[in-house]
């Protein structure tokens, strides 16, 4: 398996203190050894009595250290290279060290239980509204947001928001036939009488004009009759037509049951009907969509519609007192006020915090703790060993010098004890 890098940071004073510890608890393995050779040798010469004491407490500490250092050793290697059983620890059993410590970690710290006592202990919601009260808080989070917006900005490639824009709005409305769907639209509004406001308006505006049409129909009436007709005989024809079409108007406008208006409702009602079936009629709206769709202003919508937009966020995010940031700070302000100061809000959220950290838990744990076998799986046993041994390997090295000191102080109280009972 290649090795993988398992750390981003700097090995170097990591491993240069664990080479130094790792000198000391061998320096304390060999003080000790040769005094209990030196303790030995003069023993062997008849030496005082107290040479004993010494030499039991040095003979003690270099077994303890000994020992330690092969307990040390066997967690990252074989010590002095041979394969004893039960050693190498780490090498061998990484895989299973790896799915020991996942479902630990799964077990003791993401349970639904522990999960939602923390989130519960941590009280999220009112803590959170407090700080959003603030208004160096809110202004804070507005700023925040305008970087963010900023950033997006830069990010985003105008060219690929267009076609998102055209895609996504222009194409959705050219897509579909126009004529069912307004037709549809216009049959509910038959129903419901919302027409009728418009054709009141236009019966009042055809009788307004009407009004002031005299010269108009004069006009035409000269414009148009025999040039042998008497003047006078225009202007009573054209009194005549003024008079009429002014009293037809206000009938139109006075009375809501006037033919041209019950006309006007069976025309909308025949074309709205036909624009739902009528194969011809529905093909007619299609080639209106068609010219409407190909004009330079429909096509170029989305260009323009993003230039605008991109302008307007790039305005307000740069200017600290701009509307945009104003009301982004005002929200996040008001919306901190209400949680804080309502309790059944503040409860509300609460309970959704829980339900979706309990649901998080219980759902997604073994996903999550799933990466630390699946990561500790495809490191090399023995890169992860010696990363492992420069991580924790200095504090391990005080298990050597402990087990010398410790040992020493055993073995003297032993022989001491032994010597105080036997001599």
């Amino acid at each position: 398996m290649a090795s993988v890098e398992l750390l981003t940071f700097d090995e170097g004073a990591k491993i240069r203190d664990l080479r130094r510890m790792k000198a000391f608890a061998t320096g304390l393995l060999v003080f000790v050894t040769i005094v209990y050779f030196v303790c030995r040798w003069q023993e062997s010469l008849d030496a005082p009595r107290w040479v004993s004491f010494v030499r039991a407490a040095a003979e003690a500490g270099m077994i303890g250290a000994l020992a330690d250092w092969f307990a040390v050793t066997a967690l990252f290697r074989y010590p002095m290279g041979i394969p004893i059983p039960h050693t190498a620890i780490i090498v061998r059993k990484k895989d299973q060290l790896g799915t020991a410590l996942s479902s630990f970690v799964g077990t003791n710290f993401l349970s639904p239980e522990v999960v939602t006592d923390k989130v519960r202990s941590a009280r999220i919601p009112i803590r959170l509204a407090e700080w959003m009260a603030k208004p160096s808080s809110a202004e804070r989070v507005a700023a925040e947001s305008a970087t963010v917006l900023r950033g997006a900005l830069e990010v985003l490639n105008d060219e690929d928001v267009q076609q998102v824009i055209d895609s996504t709005i222009v194409k959705r409305i050219a897509d579909p036939q126009w004529g069912p769907p307004i037709g549809r639209v216009l049959t509910e509004l038959l129903n419901e009488g919302r027409h009728r406001p418009l054709i009141d308006m236009l019966a009042e505006r055809a009788h307004q004009w009407a009004l002031g049409s005299l010269d108009t129909i004069d006009r035409i009436v000269t414009r148009d009759s025999p040039s042998w007709a008497p003047q006078f005989v225009n202007q009573l024809l054209g009194e005549r037509i003024h008079r009429e079409l002014v009293d037809f108007t206000w009938k139109v406008r006075s009375n809501p049951n006037h033919e041209l208006r019950l006309a006007a409702d069976a025309f909308l009602v025949e074309f709205a009907n036909d624009l739902q079936n009528d194969p011809e009629t529905i093909a007619k709206a299609e080639k209106i969509k068609a010219e409407i769709m190909g004009r330079e202003e429909i096509t170029g919508l989305a260009a323009a519609t993003w230039t605008v937009a991109k302008r307007l966020i790039s305005e307000s995010v740069e200017d600290p007192n701009s509307t945009l940031r104003r009301k982004i700070a005002d929200n996040i302000q008001r919306i901190g006020e209400k949680v804080r100061d309502e309790p059944e809000v503040r409860d509300k959220l609460d309970r959704w915090l829980l339900a979706a950290a309990r649901f998080a838990a219980t759902n997604y744990a073994d996903e999550i703790t799933s990466i630390i076998s699946d990561t500790i799986g495809r490191w090399d046993a023995a890169e992860a060993s010696r990363k492992i041994e420069v991580q924790v390997g200095r504090d391990l090295q005080f298990i050597r010098i402990n087990g010398t000191v410790v040992g020493a102080l055993a073995g003297l109280a032993i022989y001491t004890l032994s010597f105080l009972m036997f001599g």
